[in-house]
């Protein structure tokens, strides 16, 4: 289990004997007003999906490991698909202790949604290191172009079902969701202002 072997960043014994002001509490435990989309989320529950998360991919990790170590190295295509699964995998795993165990961050707190998408992106920006010739710390053998291809027919339906989440999971990035709006504000001000300076210059040369 993931707490066996890391702490959680935020426990709620160092809250409650060092506050920290973004950080409240209600009848339900402590929350945090997430940075990334502006919703409430409470620290326990984002701690306890992340244990879960994890408890459902190390073992499809081992899994896909004993796999690849039997396929031989001449069953290329086999093999690229097999060392695709472990990058997504890793990627997943290695972001689930980093998020769990930051303790000088309140960014890592998220709806589900939000940290699949971030998951997604970080795949896909691996993938496409790949794809440049760049190195990358992850397994892609001989032939590259192949781990590729793999990830790019999978990886997000891997993910959709590693979080149990519908399609439309998917269908924006979450992590930007609170950034958007606020851009999205900013631009209606500015258009807002745009608008009645043009009708104060109508005014004045009519």
């Amino acid at each position: 289990m993931l707490s066996r072997i890391c702490n959680k960043g935020f426990p709620e014994d160092k809250l409650e004997k060092i506050p920290e002001p973004k950080v409240k509490r209600d009848e339900n435990g402590f929350y945090i007003v997430s940075l990334s989309e502006g919703v409430k989320v409470y620290l326990e529950d984002y701690y306890s999906f992340l244990e879960e998360l994890w408890e459902r991919t190390v073992p499809l990790y081992k899994e896909t490991q004993k796999k690849m170590d039997e396929t031989p190295e001449d069953h290329m295509e086999a093999k690229a698909f097999y060392r695709s699964r472990k990058l997504i995998l890793e990627i997943l795993l290695s972001t689930i202790k980093k998020f769990y165990t930051t303790d000088d961050s309140l960014g890592v707190f998220m709806t589900p949604w939000c940290f699949g998408t971030v998951i997604l992106e970080k795949v896909e920006n691996a993938r496409d290191k790949i794809k440049r010739g760049e190195e990358v710390k992850y397994d892609v053998g001989k032939y590259p172009y192949y781990v590729v291809k793999y990830i790019e027919e999978t990886h997000k339906k891997s993910l959709l079902d590693l979080f149990n989440f519908p399609p439309k999971a998917f269908s924006m990035r979450w992590q930007y969701s609170e950034l958007l709006k606020k851009y999205s504000k900013t631009l209606t001000n500015i258009t807002t202002s745009l608008q009645s300076v043009l009708l104060m210059v109508r005014s004045y040369t009519s």
